[in-house]
């Protein structure tokens, strides 16, 4: 089914990439219900919701598209489903569970049409690069800020952290051991520092299970959506349009954008083209509709996959290892929360990605200005904006407008000039 052989995997690697994967992403289960609860949702719905949206998500991925990318509700989508669309529109949750509702709909019917597979052969060679290598500067920011060794400044806006503190210390510690496992060429190297991290941690008391082992989950509030003409009408009724627009527009480059830059680091592009996209495409609008049912917001697809391709994932096997643990987590919340608790166990495998992905970077062609500085917009717009979707909209914004400067405007395929006015109407105009 998931023709290891054929992609130069076997069963090990595949799983332990799946473990690498589900050990950096797992911190949604926690992070989301804390953000949504801001909105009034409770947190033991969302908890509930958020695995299996995730769940979901990732079987559709490995059983139909078979590939390692995983899906879960994402980050900045849950900030913007809880303090500007709950709390700037003045509504309750169960009417922007409609809205996510609504989008997910759509955003499965455009799965099902060749629109969102040409996307990605429409998107330029070097803003692929650009949005793969952005998306590795992302990720070890992401990894770095966690861990407090960059930390925010009123100044400067960031600068280093305590590098005396318990956190950055044990991160320095696990990216020193994952760094001298890798150069020595350990399979699994990631997994295995991450294990020898989270031992240290609990032998220096950083880690703890004061909670317990077992809890066991429940949905308190049932079905946030169990009507979709009712969910269509809510939509009509408060005027939900630019909610439910933005909802899909940053879903669609969110996912398609670390799609590409997963595919591009595992080498599962072909001709720049992403075989099954349609497939792939539908994990996270499928696991966007029924996770807003159960009440998440939208679902996306994880930049941390990166961390079990680059610990050897090539097939769905890497993602189905991850909705298993995932499913396993639902029974083991209090030890999820505490291994996700501790930031420094995961951060060093963020970082050595974000490393490994910023190779791209040498593949941009950085002598033709109209090439280059787009891409070079979308790089250093995504750690600077905390967002995947803003950068990959300056990039395709500056693209076609240099091209056109240039006498090039014909080379530019039509829908990046389309979603060129998109992204400039949603950047300009709706709250994002």
């Amino acid at each position: 089914m998931f023709r290891l052989t054929e992609n130069g995997t076997n069963w090990r690697t595949e799983m332990i990439a799946g473990i690498t994967t589900f050990f950096t992403m797992v911190y949604i289960v926690v992070v989301n219900p804390v953000i949504l609860a801001d909105a009034g949702v409770p947190f033991d719905q969302v908890f509930t919701a958020t695995i299996l949206a995730t769940v979901v998500g990732c079987l559709w991925m490995a059983l139909f598209a078979n590939y390692p990318i995983a899906i879960a509700p994402g980050m900045g989508l849950n900030a913007y489903f809880a303090y500007s669309v709950v709390g700037g529109q003045h509504i309750s949750y169960t009417t922007a569970f409609a809205a996510v509702f609504v989008a997910g709909i759509i955003f499965v019917i455009l799965s099902l049409t060749p629109l969102r597979e040409k996307l990605i052969e429409a998107i330029p060679e070097n803003l692929k690069h650009g949005i793969t290598a952005g998306i590795g500067l992302f990720v070890a920011f992401i990894g770095l800020r966690l861990t407090k060794i960059i930390v925010a400044d009123p100044v400067n806006l960031v600068r280093l952290g305590n590098l005396h503190s318990a956190s950055a210390l044990l991160t320095i510690l696990g990216l020193a051991v994952t760094l001298i496992l890798m150069v020595l060429r350990v399979n699994g190297a990631l997994f295995f520092g991450m294990i020898i991290t989270g031992i240290v941690a609990f032998f220096t008391g950083q880690l703890s299970f004061d909670k317990g082992f077992l809890s066991f989950p429940s949905l308190p509030e049932g079905l946030m959506v169990a009507n979709p003409i009712t969910a269509l009408g809510d939509v009509v009724h408060h005027s939900l349009y630019a909610v439910v627009f933005s909802f899909i527009l940053v879903t669609i480059f969110d996912t398609t954008g670390t799609m590409v830059g997963v595919a591009n680091q595992a080498g599962l592009m072909k001709d720049d083209k992403l075989p099954r996209a349609r497939h792939a495409l539908l994990s996270d609008s499928v696991a966007t509709a029924i996770g807003a049912m159960f009440g998440t917001s939208p679902t996306t697809a994880y930049i941390e996959s990166t961390s079990g391709v680059a610990a050897g994932g090539r097939t769905g096997l890497t993602t189905l290892t991850v909705a298993i643990l995932f499913i396993l987590s639902a029974f083991f919340g209090p030890v999820v929360g505490a291994v996700s608790g501790i930031s420094a166990i995961t951060s060093p495998a963020l970082i050595i990605v974000g490393s490994l992905m910023m190779g791209n970077i040498a593949k941009i062609r950085w002598s033709e200005l109209e090439e280059s500085f787009p891409a070079f917009l979308t790089i250093l717009a995504m750690p600077l904006t905390s967002s995947i979707s803003t950068g990959i909209a300056l990039g395709f914004i500056s693209y076609p407008l240099l091209k056109l400067v240039k006498g090039k405007g014909r080379d530019v395929h039509p829908l990046v000039y389309v979603f060129a006015v998109l992204f400039f109407i949603q950047l300009s105009f709706l709250q994002h």
